[in-house]
């Protein structure tokens, strides 16, 4: 499977999982979500790799920055794109999410032109080169 346009989501919320995946969808992205940070911890350790990771700040057992200190303390994840989401939008939460090693920080709820402008900023493009050939 090619993975180069494929974008994992962490959130405990399934609603905004799947708001979240419908709009990466639109984008013309491929879309993987997981509910908790463990999953997403044992998939990146088994060498699975997306082109990009969005995740909660908010989680029970494992938070979002538990999770990016994880990832960021691996010498083979250290490059790998990820942006916060949460409905928390204190300067404190953005500052310790950028600090830990986020790309970017995104406030719920998130619209469809707030994501393809972070993913353009993050990424360097805002649509997989199929998605633009063939809107």
């Amino acid at each position: 499977m090619d993975d180069s346009d494929l974008i994992w989501s962490v959130d405990d919320d399934e609603e905004m999982s799947q708001a979240i995946g419908m709009m990466i969808k639109l984008l013309g992205f491929k879309y993987r979500s997981f509910d908790g940070a463990r999953p997403v911890a044992r998939a990146l350790l088994q060498g699975e790799r997306p082109v990009l990771l969005l995740m909660d700040i908010n989680m029970p057992e494992v938070s979002g920055l538990e999770l990016l200190e994880f990832i960021r303390s691996r010498p083979a994840l250290k490059k790998l794109p990820i942006l916060m989401l949460s409905a928390n939008a204190t300067d404190t939460d953005v500052e310790l999410a950028m600090r830990a090693g986020a790309q970017g920080y995104l406030i719920k709820p998130v619209s469809l032109e707030e994501l393809e402008h972070i993913l353009r900023s993050v990424l360097g493009y805002s649509r997989p080169a199929d998605a633009v050939r063939n809107p």
